[in-house]
């Protein structure tokens, strides 16, 4: 195997979904104290989700508290509840080509701008003949990280 072209550097965020998003807001804002500080709407996501942030600087985490615009249609982001891992990532173009090379199947749509603003993509959660290494059932997110945290958080040597 090539040497690994990227470093995961930590958690950005984890998803959390629910039918109703007022009752993750009582337990992770009002009882655990996280801070909602942005909101994100959108149709073809199927999703209304609040973003609540703990911690600061380039260690922050976010944890997205989701629920369907319409429960009856997919994507379903309150199934499972966890419903996703968004990891850092230092060259996320790098680490998609790599990852598809080792066989790893990513979700559709590439690479993208995520809720935050950061440039996503998504591991698919179960494998396929085609690509014989996913998630296990967990989708997992790969997000670019900005320059100021993989200075901060960054372990490679750059050359």
């Amino acid at each position: 195997m090539t040497q690994r072209p990227f470093e995961i550097l930590g958690i950005q965020h984890v998803a959390i979904g629910a039918p109703d998003k007022a009752r993750l807001k009582r337990l992770w804002v009002d009882l655990l104290g996280l801070t909602v500080t942005g909101n994100y709407v959108a149709e073809k996501e199927n999703v209304d989700e609040d973003i609540a942030t703990l911690g600061s600087g380039p260690s922050q985490v976010e944890v997205d508290l989701m629920q369907p615009l319409d429960p009856n249609k997919k994507p379903a982001v309150h199934e499972p509840p966890l419903n996703h891992i968004g990891l850092w990532v230092d060259d996320l173009p790098a680490a998609v080509a790599w990852l598809t090379h080792q066989g790893v199947r990513f979700a559709p749509g590439g690479i993208r701008k995520g809720a935050a603003g950061h440039d996503i993509t998504f591991l698919h959660p179960k494998a396929n003949d085609a690509f014989p290494i996913a998630g296990e059932g967990v989708l997992i997110e790969l997000v670019q990280a900005p320059s100021e945290v993989v200075a901060a958080l960054g372990r490679r040597k750059k050359s």
